[in-house]
């Protein structure tokens, strides 16, 4: 028995297992990936694969600020958490998350890791909910998105925001809404709601994990998670297919963006990325790409990836807030 898990710890790190501590004052490495799904499931499932822990305790030094109603629609209040240092004696620079979940499902909440790792460096962490797909159609998500960054814009000076230095940061469904907003928020579509809080929604930067960039494309019109979304096929509503897309409102004075994305992603194909960066590129948009070879969807919940998506998250933020 011990030969045989030997063999097998042998095969999954020559495939991809997780790689050594790098040199702190070097570029880090990207870890290691897998050939496919499969294998980083196996090697899982051996203890090979360590992964963040999701639901952190809060350390003592933070205040958390839950629950608050940032918009009321209908009869459903959307709420926002903030984390921050305590005794914050300046404006911080914020970054606001935009959890995932194929646009049906995900909390805010998803994203305590994050948030309370960035409260620590020094960061204001928003987190927000929206109208997921079983609530209401395209554009409601956008729209809430939208009112969010307004109101915590309007609201900054009771919370030790600097209104001026706002990333927006999300992953998949939350990906594809932090660029949408991010390229497109002056959209009039995406401004029906919240007229009280102004028309200012423009942020600094971009954090973009898998997210989908077009979905007009043949294969992400036919998906369930896009459809649901959308609530009507591509030939029934081609123009709004278009206004979902992030792609369709890239231009030149967009704020930088930070892309992270797997090689074996099964969801979010990686020519989604792939076709962001080149467009980023034709408009003259400044970005950095990390496309990790061999990792898949929700890549950053393993310690190494999350690690490695930190140290360039922490560099793009500090060049660009």
């Amino acid at each position: 028995m011990k030969n045989t898990l030997l063999v097998l710890f042998t095969l999954f790190c020559l495939l991809g297992c997780k790689t050594a501590a790098t040199d702190p004052d070097r570029p880090l490495k990207a870890p290691k990936g897998y050939m496919n799904e499969t294998l980083l499931k196996m090697a899982y499932g051996l203890g090979m694969l360590d992964l963040i822990d999701s639901k952190p305790p809060i350390p003592d030094d933070l205040e958390a600020i839950k629950d608050v109603t940032y918009k009321t629609i209908g009869d459903v209040d959307l709420q926002l958490d903030i984390y921050k240092q305590k005794g914050l004696k300046a404006p911080a620079p914020t970054m606001v998350f935009i959890h995932g979940g194929a646009w049906k499902k995900g909390k805010r909440q998803d994203y305590l890791p994050y948030m309370i790792d960035y409260a620590q460096k020094g960061y204001v962490t928003v987190t927000l909910s929206y109208r997921l797909s079983g609530v209401a159609k395209f554009p409601a998500a956008a729209q809430d998105v939208n009112c969010g960054i307004k109101w915590v814009k309007q609201h900054a000076a009771d919370y030790g925001i600097d209104p001026d230095r706002m990333v927006l940061i999300g992953g998949s469904a939350g990906g594809h809404l932090s660029l949408l907003l991010g390229y497109g928020g002056d959209e009039a579509l995406f401004n029906q709601d919240c007229k009280e809080l102004g028309t200012d929604s423009k942020v600094k930067a971009i954090v973009d994990f898998y997210g989908p960039v077009d979905i007009t494309t043949p294969y992400a019109i036919t998906t369930e998670q896009v459809l649901s979304f959308m609530g009507a096929t591509y030939e029934e509503i081609p123009e709004m297919y278009k206004l979902a897309s992030p792609s369709t409102f890239i231009s030149p004075d967009d704020p930088p963006t930070l892309i992270f994305q797997g090689t074996i992603d099964s969801l979010v194909p990686v020519s989604q990325s792939d076709s962001l960066s080149s467009w980023l590129n034709q408009a003259g948009v400044e970005h950095d790409y990390h496309r990790l070879k061999g990792w898949p969807h929700t890549m950053d919940a393993a310690k190494k990836v999350n690690e490695y998506a930190q140290f360039y998250i922490d560099a793009f933020l500090e060049k660009h807030l």
